[in-house]
């Protein structure tokens, strides 16, 4: 069975169920099970160090599957930051049609992948900026609720009042991301008006994903309590797993007038890094949202979509038409 969305017919896939870029996670091995299962994938071209590495992992995917899958690309300001018209180059010339970006003034970057037949999908945290982002011609929007794994933003939205806020408003087709890892999750988000899911947290508790097996199993165990936000005081909030460097980032902050240089050591992306490959799930920060309250497995990725769809035509077949009355 399948479920036909404008997302799923606007983008060539099967299933409404997209797993965006992940850093660190985004590599072939993550994203050709989820274009075999029907699903959309991308890897995170910033994961590879440079544009040429990321030419390669875009033809390392084709060689694991012949379904459509993207890159995601996002935009961070930064005094030196990458190079990212080659970076672009080299999802033009790995002939990929669909690019995720996210982050700082997507408008060249949009207007670039647009000139070479790209569509372009635009995450975003807020309504204003998923309406500018329409306005500079993404073909679809992310809509990124407070629940998520990563970056939530600064206005603490939920999905539950985000994504119909932000339906009730944009044109082109929307998925819906934060807090998403169920076939319960993915009705509730058509009902509220997207067009589909993304997930993240819930691809990396998948017997495919390229993580330590102990980071896997430290997902499973956690309950929906178990993140951190940190680089709150620092105006640039993060979701991540609640262990004992995010715990003690957030004692740093509560005291007052910290400054990045104070917790630089315990936040850096290479301790996180090598934490993740030698499993040490309480020595790095580790991007994880709300929904690993909902994880009790480690499946495929193949059986976690198809569960996914087979739960959300339940829920849509069963238990609403039950409770309709003539």
């Amino acid at each position: 069975m399948a479920i036909k969305t404008r997302f799923t017919e606007e983008f060539g896939i099967e299933h409404p169920i997209v797993q965006g870029g992940m850093q660190w996670v985004g590599y072939a091995e993550m994203v050709a099970p989820v274009a075999n299962a029907g699903g959309l994938g991308f890897l995170t071209a910033l994961t590879q160090p440079t544009p040429e590495d990321l030419a390669k992992e875009i033809a390392r995917t084709k060689d694991m599957t012949d379904k459509p899958f993207g890159v995601n690309l996002t935009i961070l300001p930064a005094i030196k930051p990458p190079p990212y018209a080659e970076y672009r180059q080299a999802i033009i010339e790995g002939g990929i049609k669909i690019v995720e970006t996210a982050g700082y003034k997507p408008q060249e970057h949009i207007d670039h992948f647009k000139e070479h037949g790209i569509k372009v999908i635009h995450k975003c945290t807020a309504v204003r900026h998923a309406l500018s982002a329409e306005r500079m011609g993404a073909d679809a929007i992310s809509i990124d609720g407070f629940e998520c794994a990563g970056h939530p933003g600064e206005d603490d939205i939920p999905g539950l009042i985000l994504i119909p806020a932000a339906a009730d408003k944009v044109k082109v087709p929307m998925l819906a991301s934060g807090g998403f890892g169920d076939g319960r999750g993915l009705a509730a988000a058509l009902a509220l008006g997207a067009d589909g899911i993304n997930m993240g947290t819930r691809f990396c508790v998948t017997k495919e994903a390229p993580i330590h097996e102990n980071f896997k199993k430290q997902m499973v165990e956690n309950d929906e309590r178990d993140t951190k936000l940190i680089f709150r005081t620092l105006h640039n909030t993060a979701r991540v797993m609640k262990n004992a460097v995010s715990e003690e980032v957030v004692a740093i902050e509560a005291k007052g007038g910290a400054k990045f240089e104070d917790i630089q050591h315990l936040v850096a992306g290479v301790r996180g890094r090598k934490a993740m490959e030698e499993g040490d799930a309480d020595d790095g920060i580790w991007s994880a949202g709300m929904i690993q309250g909902l994880i009790h497995d480690i499946p495929t990725v193949k059986e976690l979509i198809d569960r996914i769809i087979a739960e959300a035509e339940q829920v849509m077949d069963e238990r609403l038409a039950k409770m309709r009355v003539s």
